[in-house]
């Protein structure tokens, strides 16, 4: 069989016209989502992100702004940037650009930024608050391959979903999303023992591993869904996934693409968080 090639650029393009619309309505209340996106150094890869971001927040009619700080910012330099955003009311997300340079501590930096303008879904009450199965911003690669498969008719109650992949950004995260939608999850990680073992027997494979090429057909199920959540280059420096992308859509069920597949929905989430958050103001 051939997998059904879940197109995340199509699905994050309808999402992006729902969130349009919603933005127009909310302006027309006299509120404007608004997010400011920080990044300190020149990374390359860094800068494209924000890029991409600033331009989807114009295309939806969003207010952007970027705040760009020197490879030597102090940490302090860089909290007190936060505290600003924070107290901004034209502002509703916060977003600091990953990864900082190593003086700085990530972790106190995340913590700093307001969780109600938390619009990565970082935060450990952002965190806690999914984990319990209450209203939280999402971190928006989890959320986004939820909507994914949502969008594409793929049930996950009593599904057996594997995740590859035990990081804080995705791994972990979208773990708990599928726990929350009563599906039954199993973690891999690179100490797990006989890996194939565990994929073999997935009604769902999430594969967040960062490592070209590394899931193989040997380890699908036939008929399995198949999300590839890494962004690799391969020898012959071309851009591809945690997937072997042609060796597993022939026994995947369904398999989402790099390019293309869950990177779309990432920044498409991202902006939703951030509508939210807005509308959130409005609550008050």
């Amino acid at each position: 069989m051939a997998a059904i090639i879940i197109d995340g650029k199509e699905i994050a393009a309808k999402k992006k016209v729902e969130i349009a619309e919603e933005v127009q309505k909310l302006k027309e209340l006299g509120v404007t989502p608004g997010l400011a996106v920080i990044l300190v150094g020149n990374n390359h890869a860094s800068r494209t992100y924000v890029t991409n971001k600033e331009k989807t927040c114009r295309d939806l009619g969003m207010h952007s702004v970027l705040i760009e700080l020197s490879e030597e910012a102090t940490q302090e330099e860089l909290l007190t940037k936060i505290e600003d955003l924070n107290e901004d009311p034209a502002i509703h997300g916060i977003l600091v650009q990953l990864p900082l340079p190593k003086h700085i501590d990530e972790t106190k930096v995340i913590e700093s930024i307001s969780p109600l303008k938390d619009v990565d879904g970082f935060h450990p009450i952002n965190i806690g608050r999914m984990m319990t199965g209450q209203d939280a911003f999402l971190p928006c690669t989890p959320f986004g391959i939820m909507v994914l498969l949502e969008e594409t008719g793929i049930s996950i109650a009593g599904k057996h979903v594997v995740v590859v992949g035990r990081s804080n950004i995705v791994g972990k995260p979208v773990g708990q999303l599928f726990l929350n939608q009563h599906a039954t999850v199993t973690y891999c990680h690179s100490r797990t023992k006989d890996l194939q073992f565990h994929t073999s027997q997935a009604d769902i494979i999430v594969a967040a591993v960062g490592i070209a090429n590394f899931i193989k057909a040997d380890h699908v199920k036939e008929g399995a869904v198949v999300i590839d959540v890494g962004i690799n280059r391969n020898e012959a420096g071309k851009l591809c996934g945690d997937v072997a992308f042609d060796e597993v859509s022939e026994k995947a069920g369904y398999l989402t693409p790099v390019p293309k597949g869950v990177g779309p929905m990432t920044i498409t989430m991202l902006m939703y968080n951030t509508l939210k958050s807005a509308k959130n103001t409005l609550r008050f």
